[in-house]
């Protein structure tokens, strides 16, 4: 007996419906459940968020593909993935639904309401120091408005914002862009994390040689620190390759706390350790050694609603008022 075929979806028609017809597809559930599954990337997270069967939101998204005759997402394991059409529609929906959005905050408002949504991208440094006490600070203050926090890379964090999928990012600016403004930045020094009696604090001025006399921790290149310094690595004998490579900001201060490792990285992940004086940041003094870049980011021109200005305004005093060791106030 012969086991029966799953019946698949038809691939989408080789040209798109007329621009009137499409119009009234735009006005349908089709683009809802579209905006939700691309925010999640699971049907299944779609059709729970939403209360409905998840064969409803395929078949919406199916009539949808075949509606404009290009696929909007595939498949990669178990998680879906947008196509580049899918990140274009994406795109524009995110763009049509912003002003409904800021109208119900505005009418929540008048009924005396604060709602909203913020959403939040960052560089896992940011969420290992400042950023939790300032979210919990703001969920006090604003207990009926919505944070969403994803960590991510920097250029994921610059990415979001030029997309408009994010409000707000904390991150590095590794080069200028116009499509990004540095609301407010730190010049961070690169330097060694390491326990307060290790030999090489009492080296006057470090250097990645001096580092390299002792096991040495080191990001790996999805890390701006490591983009910071591999020139310098590149081109000087006297340093040998790293022993011990992470893509962990998190795992650098572990291994830095073990005592083993000194953690090439700079402050920013290692507050509370350096606060409380069982971690010790040194910056290294190698001539040509840049700073990074690090800031509240938003996009250029940003026309931010009611929910991520006082989110921004108040992340953005936060930021002013820290104190971290090698870091420059620009």
């Amino acid at each position: 007996m012969q086991t029966p075929k799953p019946n698949r979806p038809a691939p989408p028609r080789e040209r798109a419906l007329s621009a009137a017809l499409l119009a009234r597809m735009f006005h349908q559930p089709a683009m809802i459940y579209f905006q939700t599954v691309a925010e999640l990337l699971s049907i299944r997270e779609c059709a729970r968020r939403l209360n409905i069967a998840s064969s409803a939101v395929s078949r919406q998204i199916a009539q949808l593909e075949d509606a404009l005759g290009m696929a909007l997402f595939t498949r990669e394991g178990r998680r879906l993935k947008l196509t580049a059409a899918g990140e274009i529609l994406y795109r524009h929906v995110r763009r049509v639904a912003s002003p409904l959005e800021a109208a119900v905050s505005e009418l929540d408002m008048l009924r005396g309401l604060k709602t909203g949504s913020v959403r939040i991208a960052t560089v896992e440094s940011v969420g290992l120091s400042f950023l939790p006490s300032l979210l919990a600070d703001f969920s006090l203050r604003y207990p009926t408005l919505h944070l969403n926090v994803e960590v991510t890379s920097s250029a994921e964090v610059v990415a979001r914002l030029a997309d408009e999928s994010v409000d707000v990012g904390f991150g590095f600016l590794t080069a200028p862009s116009r499509e990004i403004e540095m609301a407010v930045r730190r010049d961070v020094r690169v330097g060694v994390l390491m326990q307060p009696d290790h030999p090489l604090t009492r080296i006057p001025r470090l250097t990645l040689a001096d580092c390299f006399a002792h096991p040495v921790a080191i990001g790996t290149s999805e890390l701006s620190i490591r983009r910071a310094i591999q020139p310098i690595l590149d081109t000087s004998a006297s340093v040998r390759p790293p022993l011990l490579e992470v893509a962990s900001i998190r795992m650098l201060v572990e291994l830095a706390q073990l005592g083993r490792h000194v953690s090439i990285m700079t402050p920013i992940g290692a507050h509370t350790e350096i606060s409380n004086g069982s971690l010790v940041f040194r910056p290294l003094e190698d001539p040509g050694l840049p700073t990074n870049r690090f800031g509240l980011m938003v996009r250029t021109g940003a026309d931010l609603h009611f929910a991520p200005a006082v989110f921004y305004d108040q992340a953005r005093e936060h930021f002013r008022s820290l104190e971290l060791p090698g870091t420059v106030t620009a």
